[in-house]
């Protein structure tokens, strides 16, 4: 059976450029880069995103500080060893890149609605029982994984929270569902505190749930991967 995995994973940012471009990695005589870029909310607060880029999407000189960009691609995880433990790092994982002078043609407009300046779509597996939990003003929120497929027998396991009654509704939902939601890519910072009463001001990206649909109910499939994210 042939499977289009890009259908399981895709993402629309649009924001700027808000640091110098850092190497990353390299495959095959590719190298990457990760740079910063700033995606304003609704509200006055802006969400400051990490993408990975291909050398080949950004000739000499068009990465620059304060310059607009679209970026095409999905929301990707990788684990990284540090001091012998495992870390979830996630980023944005470039297919495209627009400037300015191309946007335009590229903003996904229907109706005259205005231009998606955030927007992922994710079709994947529940891979750890939700966590649903009121926060002290009585407002609902569930914390949710996703293991999202990738080709080559990979996966991205992605982070998400949901809201109000799509939390309520996640609490029941079981290991191993398949879903597909849709939301936005956001930043949030937090106190890490360690055993020596010392703490870290950190930031985490996850997935801000606005739509989630059930695809298929929990299989037994899924019982491996559950083990893998953990």
């Amino acid at each position: 059976m042939n499977i289009n995995y890009a259908d399981n994973n895709h993402l629309v940012l649009m924001g700027k450029v808000t640091s110098e471009k850092r190497f990353s990695h390299e495959i095959y005589g590719e190298s990457f880069y990760i740079f910063d870029m700033e995606v304003p909310r609704l509200s006055s607060t802006q969400d400051i995103i990490p993408v990975t880029v291909s050398e080949r999407l950004i000739p000499e000189g068009t990465l620059e500080i304060g310059k607009k960009v679209l970026i095409k691609g999905q929301f990707r995880s990788y684990n990284s060893y540090e001091n012998e433990k495992n870390k979830l790092i996630l980023t944005v994982f470039a297919k495209d890149i627009f400037f300015e002078d191309e946007m335009e043609s590229q903003m996904n407009t229907e109706d005259n609605k205005e231009p998606v300046s955030n927007e992922v779509i994710l079709t994947g597996y529940i891979c750890k029982k939700p966590i649903y939990r009121q926060t002290p003003f009585g407002r609902e929120i569930a914390d949710l994984l996703l293991a999202v497929n990738r080709a080559y027998n990979k996966s991205d396991y992605i982070p998400a929270i949901a809201w109000g009654r799509t939390a309520r509704f996640c609490q029941n939902i079981e290991v191993g569902t398949e879903v597909r939601v849709t939301g936005r890519v956001q930043s949030r910072t937090y106190e890490k505190k360690f055993e020596d009463g010392t703490q870290e001001t950190r930031v985490a990206y996850e997935v801000s749930i606005g739509s989630l649909e059930v695809i298929n109910e929990k299989e037994d499939s899924m019982e491996e991967k559950t083990e893998e994210a953990m």
